[in-house]
């Protein structure tokens, strides 16, 4: 019989450690040290210093600090890309991954630094609710220069795991609400032949998604309508599924019943609503990729990671039916809800 070990603290101390890899990793990434090993092969300490600007000591300590993380391979003083950094790390490949990062490092964290603030005011602490009545503001340059940025490459390694895991048989046009960025779009686009999509989305995230549409060669396929699904009325009518990715998280339950009132009013019978998210266990003790994310939300927005069954109420309410949840493992989500509309 094993003899249980005794409790020590080192559990906590890599909770509190949890943010010192991160800004290591969140440093690599502005100093492009992963798409500079990418393009030259390993190099010794001296010469990633040369590169990247820096002295020897903090040469040293990144260096150290990435290859720890595993995101370096040392191989007889000199240092290359792990194969993790290869895939996800440099800038211009398909999953690139560096967005997210860069993009939690400047919007995310300085409202996590004012966690307690938001704990007791309810109130979000990434942007300042008295000076702009919603996170999503073309104004605020770091929404147009990370944010976006951001959701594109968190979501497009999800977006192709989604399209693997879901049957699209009998889809042939998607309706994808708040689908700026275009990941999702693109992946099932290119996973399904005979479908089409339309995103919804505001009007400068629709400016922003264009060009990513026209680079990916599916303009014939890929359409862009202009809008604000709680200011206006209704939704665009008549689609075969709706597709909700990480928009639910962000409102309220009584704005996520209004919207998925909507989703019911925009399909044609018989048609399937999809709600990808990181889906917090019905017991509400776990997992954390999802639980911290919903923390993250109290600290951007009005909005919280709810649980596949409080979904799965408010679509029965709505008059959806044929309720079922699918499971995987993705950075952005680890599930998606379906239902369909009766016909």
């Amino acid at each position: 019989m094993d003899t249980p070990q005794p409790l020590t603290p080192r559990p906590l101390m890599q909770i509190v450690s949890g943010l010192w890899a991160s800004k290591t990793l969140a440093a690599a990434c502005e100093l492009e040290l992963f798409t500079q090993l990418s393009a030259t092969g390993p190099l010794t300490l001296q010469a990633i210093g040369d590169r990247l600007a820096l002295r020897p000591r903090p040469t040293e300590t990144l260096v150290t600090a990435c290859a720890s993380l595993g995101l370096l391979d040392a191989d007889a003083g000199r240092y290359g890309n792990s194969a993790l950094s290869e895939e996800f790390l440099v800038k211009g490949k398909r999953y690139y991954f560096g967005g997210w990062v860069t993009g939690v490092d400047v919007h995310d964290y300085p409202g996590w630094m004012r966690l307690m603030d938001a704990l007791r005011t309810d109130r979000p602490t990434a942007w300042n609710p008295d000076e702009r009545s919603s996170l999503f503001d073309p104004g605020d340059p770091d929404m147009v220069d990370f944010f976006w940025q951001a959701m594109h490459s968190l979501s497009v390694f999800t977006a192709g795991v989604l399209a693997d895991s879901v049957d699209l048989g009998g889809v042939r046009n998607l309706l994808d609400i708040g689908g700026g960025g275009a990941a999702y779009a693109i992946e099932l686009c290119r996973r399904h032949p005979e479908l089409t999509t339309t995103i919804y989305d505001l009007p400068f995230v629709c400016d922003l998604t264009r060009p990513v549409i026209d680079k990916a060669g599916l303009t014939e396929r890929i359409e862009l309508i202009s809008g604000d699904f709680f200011a206006e009325p209704r939704l665009p009518g008549g689609y075969d599924a709706c597709l909700l990715s990480m928009i639910l998280h962000d409102w309220s339950e009584d704005d996520c019943r209004k919207l998925l009132a909507k989703c019911y009013r925009a399909l044609a019978p018989g048609g399937q609503i999809l709600i990808s998210e990181l889906l917090v266990n019905d017991a509400k003790d776990g997992p954390a990729d999802a639980a911290l994310m919903s923390l993250t939300m109290l600290v951007e927005t009005w909005g919280r990671n709810y649980t596949a069954a409080e979904y799965g109420s408010w679509l029965k309410d709505t008059g959806f039916t044929q309720i079922r949840v699918e499971h995987f493992e993705a950075p952005g989500a680890n599930g998606v809800v379906i239902a369909r509309k009766p016909t």
